[in-house]
Formats: structure tokens, C-alpha cells, sequence
């Protein structure tokens, strides 16, 4: 199945194929999260940061409040929404195409109506409101892999020989269940930032063999492919997922390392997606 070549959200247009891929620059109001260098602490700086990862490049921002490591407390939806909706209303009147990162339907409703353009569905579009909520409507939606419910609760992650072919098949199913519901404009995620309980090691050469594995699942899944780059602790592990990612032509890159990801799209090769206006 040919895979969709454009996405149209309100006042915006995002262009995929070709030698196109698109930066998600994470903006992460969550301050229990590891990745120290994304959190930002107040709605101001929320603005500043996307505004300098504008500039560099990224095309879509990403803002989250929920943190997805398994040994961090779930909020309530209210508790999320009060440290999402400032930021986001501030972005959205800036002009930005704000992804929102959650998998709680009352959030990512509140968060539409303040104008976020996409979901970024971190519980794989499981639950039936989440679907309600997207369907017949001009937004987008990220479409996850996810073995459990949501982020907290995974288990270890099943890395048999093979595995990627099993995702991209089961990423194709829940492509086609979701359009005929009229989820249209899907990307999809093989699920590779979630931080399952498995072997460290084992994991990564997973997530590697996933990467390589990209030109198959957008085939097979008939949609646009967002990686969401695992942040290592190790820089140059980090940068070898980054560069494998982008030489198997990811469409969309979802990193919080941005100055690293903008300025190595084109050094290999491919131009920098960006938001057209419509």
C-alpha cells in the first residue's frame, strides 16, 4: 500500500516521501523526566525553547506532561492538563503545529480544543474515546506499537528474531481498523522510545534492527513512519540511531536532541520537512 504523501491540519499542510523527513522537537513539561535538557519550567520557556527549535529546523513541536518512564506516578487527566494547556496555548497562538504526547482521551480533547493539530497517542490508539475523538476530524494522530496498556504499565518486551515484521503487520491491521473508523491521517510508530522492562542491551540491537527495518513498515503499514529516537545515555549511541534512522528515510524524527537531528538530516542526504500554510 502506497503510503500517504501529505497530512492536512488546520491552517497547515505537512508533506511526506521523496527526501523528506520532519523534525518533532520534544518540548517535555514533565520534571520527572530523565531527559533533563528537554524539561523546561514555566509556559515562557516552554515558547522560548520551540521558538529556538524552530529556527533550527524542527517543524512540528511535541509538548508532553506525563512522563512515560514505568517508574513514574500516572497523573490525572487535570493534573496533566494544568501543566500542558498554558504552554500549549501559547505555542498555538505562535503560530506552531503542536503535537500533544499522551494516551488519556480527556486530555488530548482539551488539548484539540486548544489547538493542538496532532495526537500523539503513547497508549496506540486503544481506547475507544481516543477514536471517537479523531474520527471525521482534520487532525492528525500518531498510530504507536505498544505491548501493554500504556507506558507504566509494560512488561519486558517480547525480541524474538523477526519481531519488526510482526509490528509492521500488526501496525498495518490497526492502520486499516482506524481509517475505516475515519482516522485518516496517521503516522506510525514501531514503539522504540517506551521503556520496557527488557535487557538493555538486548533492547537496543531490537530497536536497531527495527530502524533497518523502516522502508518495510511504511510499505506494509500504507502510512507515513515517525521514530521516535531513543535518548541513550551514551551520545554517540544516540547519534547511531539518529543517523541509521535518517538513512533509511524516516519521515518523521521525534527527538529531544534537535540541533543534532536538524543538522544531520541534510549532511545525509535529505531536506528538512516543513509546516506550509494553507
Amino acid at each position: 500500500m502506497a503510503p500517504d504523501r501529505e497530512m492536512l491540519l488546520p491552517g497547515a499542510r505537512l508533506r511526506f516521501g521523496d527526501d523528506l523527513t520532519h523534525v518533532m522537537a520534544v518540548v517535555n513539561l514533565s520534571p520527572e523526566s530523565r531527559v533533563r535538557h528537554s524539561v523546561v519550567d514555566s509556559p515562557a520557556e516552554a515558547l522560548e525553547r520551540a521558538r529556538q527549535y524552530r529556527e533550527r529546523g524542527a517543524s512540528i513541536i511535541d509538548l508532553g506532561a506525563q512522563s512515560s518512564h514505568f517508574e513514574n506516578r500516572e497523573l490525572s487527566p487535570a493534573e496533566e492538563l494544568d501543566r500542558m494547556l498554558p504552554a500549549l496555548e501559547l505555542l498555538v497562538a505562535d503560530g506552531f503545529v503542536v503535537s500533544v504526547d499522551t494516551w488519556k482521551p480527556a486530555v488530548a480533547a482539551s488539548a484539540v480544543a486548544a489547538g493542538a493539530s496532532i495526537v500523539n497517542d503513547t497508549g496506540g490508539l486503544a481506547d475507544e474515546a481516543m477514536v471517537e475523538l479523531l474520527a471525521g476530524r482534520e487532525l492528525g494522530a500518531v498510530a504507536m506499537h505498544i505491548e501493554g496498556e500504556n507506558p507504566l504499565t509494560v512488561g519486558d518486551r517480547v525480541l524474538v528474531d523477526g519481531r519488526p515484521v510482526a509490528i509492521a503487520a500488526s501496525l498495518a491491521s490497526r492502520v486499516t481498523e482506524l481509517r475505516a473508523r475515519g482516522v485518516g491521517q496517521l503516522l506510525v510508530d514501531p514503539g522504540l522510545s517506551i521503556n520496557y522492562r527488557s535487557d538493555y542491551v538486548a533492547y537496543g540491537r531490537f530497536q536497531l534492527e527495527t530502524i533497518r527495518a523502516l522502508a518495510e513498515l511504511r510499505r506494509v503499514a500504507g502510512a507515513p513512519v515517525l521514530i521516535p529516537v531513543p535518548r541513550k545515555a551514551e551520545t554517540h549511541h544516540m547519534l547511531a540511531y539518529l543517523t541509521l534512522s535518517i538513512e533509511n528515510g524516516a519521515d518523521v524524527l521525534r527527538v529531544h536532541d534537535v540541533e543534532a537531528a536538524c543538522d544531520l538530516v541534510p549532511y545525509l542526504g535529505r531536506r528538512l520537512g516543513s509546516v506550509e500554510p494553507r
